[in-house]
């Protein structure tokens, strides 16, 4: 009998990783739906076009595949099985349900928490101390889709979202190779999610980095690590010169016991600035914008 025709779709790092375990296993991948990456975006994680053509899996990046054309191409490749991993666009009902053994979803986060785009990027942000990876059957909602299995993993409270990212990554390889089997066969066991439970974040966009000063020195510290490189980072801007903070410090010896007017300058070597309960030391500062400066210190002056 032969071996059940897998149709991937996936991104990032993750769908990288659960690729590569599909072709390790010597299961039958038929082609990759993926993304042309974007000259704009730093890329800095292994998609897995570098895993199919590694392996002559057919790589196509449509801009969406709900239109009449992709459908019929879909549907001539004659899909068992629907597996997706950080692909970042929403795939119809029409092309999923082509796919007799279903269509099933890993994403990045412990469902029904953090449902949507990002989700480890807000996790860190809003200071989760545990994150994971979700294998969930794909429905018409986001994220929305019975549960086969999820791992999670602890992250520190100084862990950056790409540390963060990094330490979850393992979970879905392991998620995926525990339900292969089952998978395949039609058997995997599903649990409906808790929706009283359930947790929905938008995507996230290089504006949303701009800090609030007015906000605790704890929520800024958590906004700074889960935007900085090789995110987009958090800023704040100063006249015409944009002030990127790439990490900062809340605990330190400059920044300890120090108050003022949220935003207020409180000292410029180091550069302190005043929060909505204390103050942060910026330890990584870049200026950007502006006329050309040799230091923090004459910007402010």
């Amino acid at each position: 009998m032969p071996a059940p025709r897998i149709l991937f779709f996936g991104y990032s790092e993750v769908g990288h990783d659960c690729l590569s375990l599909l072709l390790e296993r010597g299961d039958n991948v038929i082609a990759l739906i993926t993304h042309l990456d974007n000259p704009g975006e730093k890329i800095w994680f292994k998609p897995p076009a570098l895993a199919a053509r590694d392996r002559g899996i057919p790589v196509h990046t449509p801009e969406r595949v709900g239109t009449p054309e992709w459908m019929a191409r879909i549907a001539d490749m004659r899909p068992d099985l629907i597996l997706s991993a950080y692909y970042r666009n929403m795939i119809g009902m029409k092309v999923l349900g082509l796919a007799p053994l279903g269509a099933f979803n890993m994403h990045g986060s412990l469902l029904p928490r953090y449902r949507g785009r990002a989700p480890i990027n807000w996790a860190v942000l809003n200071g989760e101390p545990r994150i994971g990876m979700t294998l969930h059957r794909m429905v018409r909602e986001p994220d929305a889709g019975s549960i086969v299995d999820q791992e999670g993993v602890d992250i520190g409270p100084r862990d950056t979202a790409e540390q963060a990212f990094r330490k979850v990554l393992p979970c879905a390889r392991r998620v995926l190779a525990r339900q292969m089997g089952a998978l395949l066969s039609g058997t995997a066991r599903e649990t409906p999610q808790d929706e009283s439970r359930a947790t929905y974040f938008g995507g996230r966009k290089p504006e949303d980095g701009r800090i609030d000063w007015t906000r605790t020195s704890l929520q800024i510290f958590n906004l700074v690590r889960a935007v900085t490189d090789p995110y987009p980072g958090a800023f704040t801007d100063l006249g015409a010169a944009r002030l990127m903070v790439w990490w900062a410090e809340r605990d330190s010896a400059a920044a300890l016991g120090r108050r003022g007017a949220p935003g207020e300058i409180l000292g410029v070597s180091p550069l302190v600035v005043a929060t909505g309960d204390g103050a942060l030391e910026i330890t990584k500062p870049e200026w950007r914008g502006g006329a050309p400066v040799l230091s923090a210190g004459q910007v402010l002056r």
